[in-house]
């Protein structure tokens, strides 16, 4: 289910609105490639909202790209797969649309790689203490799916060079 909460006469609004379809096929396509049980509820939103989810889920008052929040483990005592539940996406429309400008491609294939990168974090990656591995399936996806540079990739070069700097050396 992917669920638009947009300032209505927007023209974020509208254009989501016009590619929801291709954003769903999208999700369900991306959803298969991975080893990821049940369904997906994405929520495309704005900065402000994400920011609140944020603050409120995770400590941290600022707006985001993209949020994963994974169900949480039911007991196996469920006998159909079919009404299974993996998690849910949040994902700021706004933070997007800069995003795609930043990197030159279209809004659409920024938030497909956001989707794709949210979808990872469903299935249990974890890029902040994994040693590489989330990268290089996100990598592989991204490939499969001809997006443009990957999520962890376009934020590896930015976190080296904060890194660096705090231990005094050159950006």
């Amino acid at each position: 289910m992917m669920t638009v909460d947009l300032p209505s006469r927007s023209a974020v609004a509208s254009w989501a609105g016009e590619h929801l379809p291709a954003l769903r096929a999208y999700l369900v396509r991306a959803r298969r490639a991975m080893p990821l049980a049940g369904k997906v509820s994405v929520l495309l939103t704005t900065d402000r909202k994400i920011r609140r989810l944020n603050r409120e889920f995770r400590g941290k008052d600022k707006a985001t790209d993209v949020l994963s929040f994974p169900a949480l483990v039911v007991p196996a005592h469920r006998t159909s797969k079919q009404h299974a539940f993996a998690g849910d996406l949040a994902i700021s429309v706004e933070t997007a649309a800069r995003q795609a400008k930043q990197c030159g491609h279209s809004l659409l294939v920024e938030l497909k790689i956001l989707l794709l990168h949210g979808l990872l974090h469903l299935a249990g990656h974890d890029h902040e203490i994994d040693g590489g591995e989330m990268a290089t399936l996100e990598e592989a996806l991204r490939r499969r799916f001809r997006l443009s540079t990957a999520l962890i990739a376009r934020s590896a070069p930015a976190k080296r060079a904060a890194r660096s700097l705090r231990r005094g050396g050159r950006a």
